[in-house]
């Protein structure tokens, strides 16, 4: 892969909605002009949340798209800011953004050109001097129908994952494309977010696979992605 196509990462913040608002604050405080939040739930087992006196366990979704030495310098200030290490606090991670750097440019120059333009210079001395290493973990997302996420979940548990977070979204596809995969039309989806070390990756996917796969009735689609950087694993 060459360097050039790894100048953008994608970072994420999942955290309860207190920490969320501490890091929406030093989003705005490091001058990033473009960003998202979205709401989801944890996924704590049902023991784990009768032992804590737990009901829904809220959690808010940043993200955000960097060049990689800003999305890491930005991930170190919110492991310190949100002590990420904590108990229930939160994580951080980055993944690869394999293409679209000059799309990606010319937005952040309609929004902030100083920005744009210390993000440029630091992509260009990127390309000259960094490798991406092997991975250590990766970012499995499944998408189900609803109501099937703690379906997801258990074979993800039993494969060895430790925890997620759900975020329900809406298909917007084609009647003829639910035709063409013989998939029943039910847009209203769930999308389990797990992070997963790289030994683990295959298992947790093949079990959400055999148990929530496309020839059952949750019709899941499994996908992972590489993380570059994290914060919050202990």
């Amino acid at each position: 892969m060459e360097n050039d196509r790894l100048a953008f990462r994608m970072l994420f913040v999942i955290s309860n909605p207190k920490l969320a608002d501490k890091a929406n604050s030093l989003f705005k405080q490091s001058g990033i002009p473009l960003y998202y939040r979205f709401s989801g739930k944890g996924t704590a087992s049902s023991e784990i949340k009768e032992i804590l006196g737990l009901g829904n366990i809220d959690k808010m979704i940043l993200i955000s798209i960097l060049p990689k030495p800003m999305s890491d310098r930005m991930l170190q200030k919110l492991n310190k800011e949100l002590i990420l290490n904590s108990p229930n606090s939160g994580i951080a991670f980055s993944t690869v953004l394999s293409g679209g750097s000059g799309v990606l440019l010319n937005r952040l120059k309609k929004l902030n050109s100083q920005y744009a333009e210390d993000a440029e210079k630091l992509i260009g001395k990127e390309r000259t001097v960094y490798e991406m290493p092997e991975p250590r973990h990766a970012l499995i997302m499944a998408i189900v129908n609803q109501g099937y996420s703690e379906d997801v979940m258990d074979a993800a548990r039993d494969a060895g994952a430790t925890g997620g977070t759900v975020l329900h979204a809406r298909e917007a596809v084609n009647e003829d494309t639910y035709e063409f995969w013989g998939v029943p039309v039910q847009p209203e989806r769930e999308i389990i977010m797990i992070i997963s070390s790289q030994e683990d990756k295959l298992p947790i996917m093949k079990a959400i696979g055999e148990s929530c796969g496309l020839n059952s009735p949750a019709k899941g689609l499994v996908v992972s992605m590489p993380v570059d950087n994290v914060a919050g694993i202990a």
